[in-house]
């Protein structure tokens, strides 16, 4: 009896396990590729592995396709393909490449919507298979929404995404069935761990959880502080002032001191990988992919360990 005993208690024990995914454009190819050699190497699927997922962004597409469906991250990055990307990023007749100052944004919506029905259909966040957490900003409201498999149960997958993935200058803005005009939740933090791990305890009931944290990679080129002193909106824009925005690496470092043990983060900077978000040339994927074997070498051994209870 006291064998048994033993046994429950400890699967009462079990941490909650929850990914969670940075938004970053094309560069987060180079998680799913850390992801699929996870799988390879545990045996294991990584829907199989975690028990919520959490995404901002195009974060917010790969947890939603893993929390859907139970899908592989072979399937996963097949939607990353180049196909795929030029479908999503249909770029818009008004937008004028030669001109110093965006006047619309790059990309139109319907592409994206079109992509996104025929893999989520009508499906509704309740009828997710696994529990699943994303992040947008309703701009009229000013505040930050976070939608979920049970707080909104009734919002569609396809709102969830296209609102948590509206990136200013690259989408519209997205206007949701319900009438709420969304933008991009990495506006408020690309990296969702904590929002994340405050979720999950309270649907778990218990602050028992460890986190997987994948990045997409951080522009580190050196910025001239003399050459920025002279620079107006367009200067900014051009110096990718939407990167150091984006940057939520302050919320990796309050992660690791709050986490300690259970928190693994899988980043490192980007190298000669275009720090655009929308680089789906042949040789920048290549880069991103070979980003990805890179992680694997440096953070596989500790991943495979980490997600052993």
């Amino acid at each position: 009896m006291q064998i048994f005993s033993n046994f429950f208690n400890k699967k009462k024990d079990s941490p909650k396990k929850i990914i969670s995914f940075d938004g970053g454009g094309v560069r987060v190819i180079a998680g799913i590729v850390f992801l699929k050699k996870l799988e390879v190497e545990s045996g294991k699927k990584i829907t199989d592995i975690f028990d919520m997922f959490v995404g901002t962004s195009a974060g917010a597409f790969n947890a939603s396709c893993l929390a859907f469906d139970d899908m592989s991250m072979i399937d996963l990055k097949s939607y990353w393909s180049k196909e795929y990307l030029d479908r999503i990023m249909e770029t818009s007749f008004f937008w004028d490449q030669a001109s110093l100052v965006q006047a619309r944004p790059r990309y139109e919506t319907k592409g994206r919507l079109k992509f996104l029905k025929e893999i989520f259909g009508e499906k509704a966040l309740g009828e997710s298979k696994k529990p699943l957490v994303t992040l947008c900003y309703d701009i009229e409201k000013r505040t930050h929404v976070i939608h979920s498999s049970n707080l909104t149960p009734d919002i569609s997958f396809v709102d969830a995404v296209c609102a948590s993935s509206a990136a200013p200058m690259y989408f519209p803005t997205y206007q949701m069935s319900n009438g709420a005009w969304m933008i991009d939740g990495g506006v408020v933090t690309n990296n969702p761990t904590l929002i994340g791990f405050n979720h999950a305890k309270n649907f778990f009931g218990t602050n028992n959880i460890k986190v997987l944290s994948i990045g997409a990679g951080l522009n580190k080129k050196k910025i001239s502080g003399e050459a920025s002193s002279k620079w107006g909106g367009v200067g900014w824009l051009r110096n990718d002032i939407m990167g150091m925005m984006l940057d939520s690496e302050i919320h990796n470092d309050i992660a690791k001191d709050f986490f300690n043990d259970n928190y693994l983060r899988i980043n490192s900077p980007i190298g000669k990988i275009n720090k655009m978000l929308d680089d789906d040339s042949e040789e920048n994927l290549e880069k991103i992919h070979l980003l990805g074997l890179d992680w694997w070498s440096k953070f596989g051994e500790s991943a495979l360990n980490f997600i052993e209870d």
